[in-house]
């Protein structure tokens, strides 16, 4: 059974930064893509971020610049460190793994960003 546990969300002014961190527990893959989602109040769920296990990396327009993922494959962790952040950054940020081998997703429980203006 894979769990994804995400951690590092809060409270931020406009400017300020947070670093969001994903550990996933069980037996993964190691052939998979792993990534941050974003769902503000009354929208639909959006791509943030992925990182593949070979170190690709794509991001949204909205977040190019300002944010960067990185991955420790070893633990099974992935980080977006956020920088700048914006008011409409605000949302909860969920933590994504996509196994490529046998093609299957995984979900975390989601961590809550909110920067104040």
């Amino acid at each position: 059974q894979v769990q994804l546990v995400e951690s590092g969300g809060g409270l931020v002014q406009a400017g300020g930064s947070l670093r969001l961190s994903c550990a996933a527990s069980g037996s993964i893959y190691a052939l998979n893509v792993m990534g941050w989602y974003r769902q503000a109040p009354g929208k639909q769920r959006e791509l943030v971020a992925t990182i593949t296990s070979g170190g690709i990396t794509n991001y949204s327009d909205s977040v190019k610049g300002r944010f960067t993922i990185s991955r420790d494959s070893a633990q099974n962790t992935v980080y977006l460190e956020m920088n700048s952040l914006k008011p409409e950054d605000t949302g909860a940020y969920y933590c994504h793994v996509r196994t490529l081998v046998i093609r299957y997703d995984y979900w975390g429980q989601g961590t809550q960003v909110t920067v104040s203006s």
